[in-house]
């Protein structure tokens, strides 16, 4: 287990956590080789639950035979950056982690076929841009039997620190990848859902609409919703009922109803 103590948060090393933004973690000019952070040890056991590689560990020194312990007699080959707790807590949004982050090999995105093999239900995030949503949106679709999620480039980045935080990991067990659009889907044999109010929008209970084998279900961005070209697109159009004349619901919360009443029966 090779230990790097630290003074300083330019060390070498440490640029993955210390200076690089969310972007160039992502390395867009040569994918391969993109990076991202996983906060606190459950999530990071969720990851490597799930197959994905450890770079390196930064943690307080306490943690190293505390909460990271585990972490490291699995991966004893990777560098564990240490460092007091004053210089760490100056990293924004370490102290929110309990200790432990973790950088992580970002693996090259699957295919929209391999991602929907197999699948019966599967969401569309169409341009949601908010951190906070795409980690619930997550967390519901894993909860609630969502097989895939699939995202517009326009929509935000799940493996974003507050994303996978704020999944509690869900992004890692749930297949994901990007799409241009919900149309892509129709050749693999979907039927398509925009959920928006519109004057032919069904009830999300609509009998034929719940019975269809392969659903694919669109959740628009938070403030302007589905544009009206993929509503026209889509097969059918939904809503959820509300009451005391509540027209809408913040996108997590409309996306966690959905995908219980459209489940896979």
């Amino acid at each position: 287990m090779p230990v790097i103590h630290v003074d300083t948060l330019s060390h070498p090393g440490l640029d993955v956590y210390a200076s690089l933004t969310e972007a160039q973690l992502r390395n867009r000019l040569d994918p391969a080789k993109g990076v991202f952070i996983a906060e606190s040890p459950k999530v990071i056991n969720v990851a490597l639950s799930a197959g994905y590689t450890p770079l390196s560990l930064l943690c307080e020194e306490k943690h190293i035979s505390g909460d990271a312990s585990d972490i490291i007699s699995r991966y004893p080959d990777i560098p564990v950056y240490t460092g007091s707790r004053e210089l760490l807590a100056s990293l924004t949004g370490y102290t929110l982690t309990r200790g432990v982050l973790c950088a992580m090999h970002r693996p090259l995105p699957p295919s929209v076929e391999e991602v929907c093999s197999g699948a019966r239900r599967v969401v569309v995030i169409d341009g949601v841009v908010d951190t906070t949503n795409i980690g619930a949106i997550f967390r519901s679709a894993a909860a609630l039997g969502i097989d895939a999620v699939l995202l517009t480039p326009s929509s935000c980045d799940p493996l974003n620190r507050r994303a996978i935080r704020v999944s509690m990991g869900t992004v890692f067990l749930v297949p994901w990848t990007w799409v241009d659009s919900a149309s892509a889907l129709r050749d693999l044999g979907f039927k398509t859902v925009a959920m928006a109010l519109t004057d032919r929008s069904v009830s999300i209970d609509d009998t034929a609409l719940c019975a269809e084998p392969r659903l694919a279900i669109i959740m628009g961005t938070e403030g302007d919703g589905l544009p009206q070209a993929t509503i026209d697109s889509a097969d059918y159009t939904a809503r959820i009922p509300m009451y005391h004349n509540v027209d809408s619901l913040n996108v997590a919360a409309a996306a966690a109803v959905a995908f219980w009443q459209l489940r896979a029966r």
